[in-house]
């Protein structure tokens, strides 16, 4: 195959670069960003898709984000390649704060108070678990976080909405407006107006 790399990199490679981008975050959430601006649809649909997305990102089911996204977005009609972009709102440098976030706010809605929790431990504690596959261990943080991802998902997916439709917006006008001037120039190069011919002056 054309263009395949010499050397195949090693699963650990491999494992590093989707926890790691090469081309470092701030590119990467260009790529993203550009992705979901070129996307063919509304920008209503594209930011409800990008939105369920986001929302399930903030859920702890680690795994089964796309599923949870594709799911959400059929329900409210968005844009399914917009809700696996969104997705993308819960990474490895997000989730941390993400499951902290939940967590806390999950504890505070059952028994009327946030305890302290650190993003860093409680991500630890996080993972441990899901390494152990022990629903018993995982069960008193899941059932926090499943309540606290509600009330998240829906602050972290109405800004989303509300950022990307407009993004969307202004990017879909632009582009239309510079294809509509672009038509016109041609228009104008094969239809000349009236006056701007040059008129032959009849030597032979």
């Amino acid at each position: 195959m054309l263009f395949r790399r010499r050397n195949r990199p090693t699963r650990i490679e491999r494992l590093r670069v989707a926890v790691w981008p090469r081309n470092s975050w701030a590119r990467s959430t260009r790529y993203f960003g550009k992705r979901v601006l070129r996307l063919t649809a509304t920008p209503h649909a594209i930011a409800l898709g990008f939105a369920a997305g986001a929302f399930a990102s903030c859920t702890p089911l680690v795994g089964f984000h796309f599923l949870t996204a594709f799911a959400l977005a059929y329900l409210v009609r968005g844009n399914m390649i917009a809700a696996a972009l969104g997705t993308s709102v819960g990474n490895p440098l997000t989730f941390p704060f993400i499951w902290a976030f939940t967590f806390k706010i999950g504890q505070w809605i059952i028994h009327g108070r946030a305890p302290k929790a650190d993003p860093h431990q409680v991500h630890q504690q996080f993972q441990q678990g899901l390494f152990e596959k022990s629903l018993d261990a995982l069960w008193p943080m899941l059932k926090p976080m499943f309540i606290g991802a509600v009330p998240l998902g829906l602050i972290v997916g109405t800004v989303s909405y509300v950022v990307v439709y407009k993004s969307v917006e202004v990017y879909q006008r632009r582009r239309r407006n510079k294809l509509a001037d672009k038509g016109a120039g041609k228009h104008g190069r094969l239809f000349p107006a009236p006056g701007n011919t040059v008129e032959e002056d009849g030597s032979a």
